[in-house]
């Protein structure tokens, strides 16, 4: 659906506070739906009302509670109340002052029909059981930019360990090697056994294992380090066998013909890539987006003005962070360049999926 203009909505923007919401709220907002907001600590997610007033100016018609993830180029609506056209479009408005890419809309109380009139497009369900996926059942999504990114299936990691092995996945999925209902733990175990350095993949090993799984697909390893990585949180002696296998990996890659370039990956490149019709499988630090400063594979499929789309296998569900806010995640160059740039040597791990 091509974007629509957005209409001219008055409205306030004000901090959520979930122990002393407005008195406007409180007199808007269903009791039950209050009480899921006020369920997570969405506190590192921004989180503020969208609100319209009434005519008097003393109370409010309509009201949204939106968040987002730091450093990403979207907002999400969790729930709108009251006059709810009124409350998306002075949402869409607020983002589009920001400059952003979109706006997503988790599927609590709207459902197809409202959300389509109000100008967005269903996402398509994740593939990640039930029991593990947590956040709605529904999504939405309305972009503010022109153009289209295609939508890779979406599937969650189940262990705290295998982004590699899901982003892997998704891609080949997202590619057509892989039927989206083969998505599953199963496939996800499978390809990380094969990829770990015992519990992270790093991205020898990773892209030596893609290879293995689909010989037809060209694969390229960039990392520009000549030492084993995502080793210094060990101890001397859990570093050396792990190192072992790093260097296992980089052989293995020579004998089934990965090669591995030892140049920084830009984000030029990155974009050219994806405009090849390459996806990248790239590692970043969740410190920018989650505030803990972890390494975790994502996959860059698609580019927007001022921004890279990824996927996300993870959410931090403590903080009200779903599937909704992990899918087709814009990402701007900028915020993208610094979370890929791993400490403490500040080094770049990517591998580069081409078409068959």
């Amino acid at each position: 659906m091509p974007p629509r203009r957005a209409m001219s909505v008055k409205s306030a923007v004000v901090p959520f506070e979930p122990a002393a919401p407005p008195a406007p709220l409180s007199r808007l907002v269903h009791h039950d739906v209050l009480e899921r907001w006020r369920a997570a600590d969405r506190s590192a997610h921004a989180p503020h009302i969208v609100a319209v007033p009434r005519g008097d100016g003393e109370d409010w018609a309509a009201a949204a509670l939106v968040t987002a993830r730091p450093h990403t180029a979207y907002l999400k609506i969790v729930d709108a109340v009251g006059d709810v056209p009124r409350a998306v479009e002075a949402v869409v408005s607020h983002a589009r002052h920001r400059g952003l890419a979109q706006v997503k809309w988790e599927g609590w109380t709207v459902g197809p029909g409202a959300a389509t009139a109000a100008g967005f497009v269903p996402l398509s369900a994740p593939r990640t059981p039930a029991e593990e996926a947590g956040g709605p059942r529904t999504g939405y999504v309305r972009r503010l930019h022109d153009g289209a990114v295609t939508e890779p299936p979406y599937y969650g990691q189940t262990t705290h360990f295998t982004c590699g092995a899901v982003t892997a996945l998704v891609a080949q999925a997202h590619a057509g090697r892989l039927p989206r209902e083969s998505l599953d733990r199963r496939a996800e175990l499978t390809l990380w056994r094969d990829a770990t350095n015992f519990p992270a993949c790093e991205p020898v090993g990773l892209g030596v294992a893609v290879r293995r799984a689909w010989p037809s697909s060209p694969v390229t390893v960039f990392l520009d380090a000549d030492r084993p990585v995502l080793l210094d949180q060990y101890p001397a002696d859990e570093q050396e066998w792990r190192a072992v296998l790093q260097r296992a990996s980089r052989a293995e890659a020579g004998r089934v013909g990965v090669p591995i370039d030892s140049h920084r990956l830009s984000m030029t490149a990155i974009r050219s890539a994806l405009g090849r019709g390459e996806q990248v499988l790239l590692l970043v630090s969740l410190a920018g987006m989650q505030g803990f400063d972890v390494p975790h594979w994502v996959l860059c499929h698609g580019v927007v003005p001022g921004a890279v789309v990824i996927e996300d296998p993870w959410t931090n569900t403590a903080a009200g962070d779903t599937w909704v806010d992990a899918h087709l995640l814009p990402v701007p160059d900028l915020s993208l360049d610094t979370m890929s740039t791993i400490s403490p040597d500040g080094f770049r791990g990517a591998v580069i999926i081409g078409p068959a």
